[in-house]
């Protein structure tokens, strides 16, 4: 695809904008003209459809033109919120009041050691630590990201894994939001790194038992993880082993340990189908052996327990079922069902110990922990206490044990940290994450209810507010929903949610489909040509809502992120009269242009997810509800649209290039934002501090637009 030609006024423009802005930004005076883009005309043909896209150069980020536009645009929403800066302040004030600041999580024992991370006030990342012996033990400090992110303007930690021995530490580190690691090797002894820097890593770490030689993987130009490494500790990292190059079918390549610490697992996968080849973990230069052949649209995953692997598998089994095989031979024609697949219930995930099988079921949008003994098949389920909620496994790194720790929460209940004692069936917490400020959870009320979508499907809404918001009538609501590769939104609890629903609005999530709240039935209702109906259930959800009482068109905002900010352009294009402010994070908007650039990390892997645009079908379908593609001369409600200019996963291109075709296309007096972080990728700041501030600004844009009172 050729590049267009860039206009040669711009640049002045843009930069005289940006002063204009920061000059206006603390007076009284009308505010601000919005920058306005250069629109050059590009014209992508395909399948005789002439595709013009004026905002194509967007994608040159070396070029200072589109920098000065990104800057300002900052400056435009900087001085359009200027106003709300008392309000945003207030709000961090709240979310940090009550913030335990000075923390520590629950210790989790691996080996002789109790490792754990805490937090102290003021800094902005965890501190990583471990006491041998017991609990009473002299702390051991092993990594304190404080003192690895200082002087950076971004810092994430990718994995953190200890040597076998738990004499050395592997971890990884990103310093731009690209998520571009590099491989740091710490000796535990000492407190000294070793020579052993690798740079250009992707996450996936993984120890052979000699505690010498480490497992990890890289990514290709197009940011696709596509090569198993392996290096010895001591070596030139440009000596290191290729031991898997992934090239056709290009499917992600991850490493991976089996709890039991027997083997070593190479997992080769796409959105709909996967492989799994197996090392024994005491024999790193052995060649990693094929459990079942690819098969396309058959997923598969194992665990290790004795002289059996057990998998989870969608084979003849769309929800799921169990199987196992004996280790040494483990491929499919010696499948063994033991949990056979169920119509209402699906298997997530599980985890295989010593002398149990835990599974992860979604039954009726909710999570559930079946327990199964591997010796007598009695089974049993863990009870919890409330109709909504949200629980998932803990840190189990003990193999051998009859202990199960889990963490469960709800919308009202704080995250809480349970071991379950699985002969006595008996759960005990051990923290409840403490809400300073006199939290008090009756104050708040939770529900589930259900919309019915244009094709008589019933749509679980799950809802929180306080118990007197809807007393003098419909309340200011925000809805939020995903809809994408399966995910299911769970009712998670938020302190910082406690600012807008202590201001009387109602927080709801749609589970629409393309999510896996209702098992893969409902995921496969959402996703390629069924893709639309996300977005209709997300319309009904909403005028459910406003029918039910709950709120007016007037009152109702709506949010999402990534393949969330797509559901939002989507939706906010086809119904725009029905929402009076839209807030789009990260958002997947162009999404025709980017399923047709194969040089974008996530989208040939993607085509199982949207489809590809380069077959017929696929292309007008996909145009036919992508945001940027859709944008009309209608008015808009109030739109904030955030990104990171060093996303990965959505290019910073796409939200800066549906703002600017909004603006030049939209009527009303709509009010239309982009803040674009200058420093960071695809999840935001990676300081909590950082991150809570932009959480103060995006709610603050939501409460001033509403005209909620502060």
């Amino acid at each position: 695809m050729q590049k267009p030609v860039r206009g040669s006024c711009l640049l002045a423009g843009a930069v005289a904008l940006a002063a204009a802005f920061a000059m206006c930004a603390g007076c009284a005076q009308e505010p601000p003209e919005p920058p306005v883009a250069a629109a050059i005309a590009h014209a992508d043909t395909n399948f005789g459809d002439v595709r013009i896209d004026d905002y194509y150069w967007m994608r040159e980020r070396e070029n200072p033109e589109v920098i000065a536009y990104l800057e300002a645009e900052n400056a435009y929403t900087e001085a359009m919120m200027r106003h709300t800066e008392r309000l945003q302040e207030t709000l961090y004030e709240e979310m940090v009041a009550r913030l335990k600041e000075t923390d520590e999580e629950v210790p989790y024992r691996k080996g002789d050691y109790f490792y754990y991370t805490r937090t102290e006030e003021g800094k902005q990342y965890s501190i990583y630590c471990r006491k041998k012996g017991s609990l009473d033990a002299e702390e051991e400090v092993i990594l304190d990201q404080n003192v690895l992110a200082d002087g950076l303007d971004f810092f994430e930690l990718g994995n953190f894994v200890v040597s076998p021995d738990h004499t050395l530490l592997a971890y990884s580190t990103d310093t731009t939001g690209a998520e571009e690691f590099t491989l740091h090797v710490k000796d535990l002894a000492t407190g000294e790194l070793l020579p052993d820097t690798i740079e250009n890593v992707d996450y996936d770490l993984a120890w052979a038992n000699d505690n010498n030689t480490l497992f990890y993987t890289t990514f290709d130009d197009a940011k696709r993880t596509d090569k198993l490494w392996r290096h010895v500790l001591g070596t030139e990292p440009r000596a290191d082993v290729l031991v898997h190059h992934q090239l056709d079918p290009p499917l992600w390549v991850s490493i991976s340990r089996t709890l039991s610490d027997a083997y070593l697992v190479l997992t080769l996968s796409d959105i709909e189908s996967s492989e799994e080849r197996i090392l024994e973990a005491d024999d790193p230069t052995g060649e990693f052996r094929l459990v079942a052949a690819l098969e396309d649209g058959v997923e598969y995953y194992l665990g290790h327990s004795g002289e059996h692997f057990y998998i989870r598998t969608n084979l003849d089994a769309n929800n799921y079922r169990i199987v196992r095989a004996p280790v040494w031979a483990p491929s499919r024609e010696r499948w063994e069902t033991m949990i056979p697949h169920r119509d209402d219930v699906k298997i997530e995930r599980f985890s295989t110990y010593a002398r149990h099988l835990v599974l992860h079921e979604r039954y009726r949008g909710l999570r559930r922990i079946r327990i199964i003994d591997l010796e007598t098949g009695d089974d049993h389920y863990v009870d919890f206490p409330e109709p909504v909620y949200a629980v998932w496994g803990g840190d189990n790194k003990v193999f051998d044990t009859n202990v199960y720790r889990y963490v469960y929460m709800s919308y009202v209940t704080p995250r809480s940290t349970f071991d379950y004692d699985i002969d006595v069936r008996e759960a005990e917490l051990l923290k409840q994450r403490e809400v300073l400020g006199g939290y008090d959870a009756s104050l708040y009320k939770t529900e589930r209810i259900f919309a019915t979508a244009e094709d008589g499907t019933e749509v679980p809404i799950s809802l929180v507010y306080r118990t007197d918001a809807l007393d003098g009538g419909p309340a200011a609501l925000k809805l939020s929903g995903y809809g994408a590769y399966g995910s299911s939104m769970d009712p998670w609890f938020s302190s910082r949610r406690l600012s807008i629903l202590d201001r009387g609005v109602v927080f709801a999530m749609a589970h629409v489909r393309g999510g896996g709240e209702m098992g893969e039935e409902w995921y496969d209702d959402g996703k390629l040509l069924n893709k639309m109906n996300t977005f209709t259930d997300f319309i009904a959800c909403a005028e459910h809502l406003i029918a039910e009482g709950y709120t007016t068109s007037d009152l109702l905002a709506m949010s999402g992120g990534s393949a969330g900010g797509l559901l939002v352009g989507a939706v906010v294009n086809m119904r725009p009269d029905l929402f009076a402010v839209a807030m789009a994070s990260v958002p997947f908007v162009d999404a025709v242009t980017t399923m047709l650039d194969e040089t974008i990390p996530l989208t040939v892997n993607e085509y199982d997810e949207w489809g590809n645009p380069n077959e017929e079908e696929y292309y007008f379908y996909m145009k036919s509800y992508s945001p940027y593609d859709n944008v009309a001369a209608v008015p808009y409600p109030d739109i904030l649209i955030t990104a990171s200019l060093n996303d990965q996963r959505v290019q910073y291109w796409e939200p800066a290039k549906w703002t600017a075709k909004l603006r030049a296309t939209k009527t009303g007096d709509g009010v239309l934002l982009l803040k674009m972080n200058m420093g960071a990728g695809h999840g935001g700041s990676s300081g909590r501090y950082d991150w809570m501030k932009e959480i103060a600004f995006e709610y603050a844009f939501m409460l001033d637009r509403l005209g909620v009172g502060g």
